[in-house]
């Protein structure tokens, strides 16, 4: 039985489906791209790109969160980013902007982005929150538990489902609390984020635990390595190009699940999945 997104967004798109946001990693060590998209120009023609395939946001982040990988500094961040959200965003595209540091969604909001995606849900920068709330945007809070670098140590959980969800539920009381409003929030059980595949199927399988939150979800499974893993052959990982029709069966699964966005690396195929997905909801009524 199809489940219908619990509600939207305030402030962004409203199609009668799932939302697709496609990725664009300003990065040179992004897991997805090996820093394919970091020189600016490289990276505004791939927002582009994704949005001719028909992507309802383009995420913009300058700051690479596979497991391992170190920070940026802040100047180099925004050095990274700020080109991008403002020509995207000059263009009439729907930028949200990807980071964890509040100077860096604070600067891409004034050129242009119209959203925030903290993959720490506020916690790594506590200026976060309330600046969100101050600039009047929407923004996502994931499920977080530590920065890169040794957040897989912390995938350790007896009740994973149970877990994510009170901990998401205390960064939305924080964002509540620092006056973000209501219908400006979404939320992200981090899919890949000290969490091991196993956990990640766990939370696939019980997204309507986390959509009784009463929020908005997104979900972020695309190319991540719990896939990999699945469509392994002979001990060996499927590469990560090579994943995008499991990533977006994960779209068509979640969006019959109610999700309200899927975070993708390639739109057209999770495009075509969330719409499928939509039809054959409304078949079944």
């Amino acid at each position: 039985m199809y489940a219908a997104p619990a509600a939207y967004v305030a402030d962004l798109p409203r199609p009668e489906r799932c939302l697709v946001m496609g990725v664009v990693n300003v990065t040179p060590d992004s897991f997805s791209d090996a820093g394919a998209w970091l020189e600016p120009a490289a990276a505004i023609a791939h927002g582009r790109d994704l949005h001719r395939q028909g992507a309802d946001l383009v995420d913009v982040g300058g700051e690479s969160t596979r497991p391992g990988a170190e920070r940026p500094g802040v100047d180099e961040e925004l050095d990274r980013v700020i080109p991008v959200v403002g020509a995207l965003s000059a263009e009439g595209i729907v930028v949200s902007i990807d980071t964890m540091r509040a100077a860096v969604a604070v600067e891409a909001v004034s050129a242009g982005a119209s959203a925030v995606n903290d993959v720490s849900g506020g916690a790594a920068d506590l200026d976060m929150l309330p600046a969100v709330a101050r600039l009047s945007v929407p923004i996502t809070v994931m499920h977080w538990r530590g920065h890169s670098a040794t957040m897989q140590s912390m995938a350790s959980y007896t009740d994973v489902v149970a877990e994510v969800q009170a901990e998401v539920a205390a960064r939305i009381d924080a964002a509540l609390a620092a006056g973000i409003r209501a219908d400006h929030i979404a939320v992200d059980p981090g899919i890949g984020f000290a969490k091991t595949g196993e956990h990640n199927w766990r939370l696939l399988g019980h997204l309507d635990e986390l959509r009784a939150l009463g929020f908005p979800l997104m979900v972020g499974a695309s190319r991540k390595a719990f896939l990999g893993s699945l469509l392994a052959e002979n001990a060996r990982l499927r590469p990560v190009d090579a994943r995008d029709d499991a990533s977006a069966a994960i779209s068509a699964l979640a969006a019959l699940a109610g999700v309200w966005c899927v975070r993708v690396h390639d739109v057209s195929s999770s495009l075509d999945a969330v719409k499928v997905a939509s039809r054959w909801a409304r078949a079944s009524t």
